[in-house]
């Protein structure tokens, strides 16, 4: 049925419980994953604490380091279960436009995401990536609640 798995992950508790399942989904079905985080671009006025402390290089390289822990909870999980797995970090103001796009060119016939990640203002704020990868996308989505 589904032979290339799409997990996004913004490295929130909720996104690495859908990491699990969707490592053990893939593991059960014989097919291969992909995992990608979207870190923000830097902005000069913004609303994330280390935009405000931090330099453009800074804030590269931090997000760099946070993408990379946050993809390698996917890459230990699917190497625990023999699960072939890529991963992407792309930079983005909105993330579901990479996680649409990234599962298009990849080839993903499913997205396997967490219901929701962030919380607090910041969900406030940047809104359902959730619920806008489910309207922006004609890829099947299964959302682990």
């Amino acid at each position: 049925m589904f032979k290339h798995i799409l997990i996004p992950t913004d490295g929130s508790e909720l996104s690495n419980m859908a990491i699990t399942q969707g490592v053990k989904f893939a593991k059960e079905i014989n097919a291969r994953v992909t995992g990608i985080t979207v870190t923000m671009p830097y902005h000069f006025f913004a609303l994330e604490a280390s935009m405000l402390v931090d330099s453009m290089d800074l804030y590269a390289a931090d997000s760099k380091a946070m993408a990379a822990r946050n993809l390698q909870v996917l890459k230990d999980a699917a190497q625990a279960a023999g699960v072939e797995c890529a991963a992407v970090h792309s930079v983005n103001e909105h993330p579901y436009e990479e996680i649409v796009k990234t599962a298009r060119e990849a080839g993903c016939d499913v997205i396997f995401m967490a219901s929701h990640g962030r919380r607090g203002i910041q969900a406030l704020i940047m809104g359902g990536e959730t619920h806008k990868v489910l309207t922006h996308t004609k890829i099947p989505v299964l959302v682990f609640r």
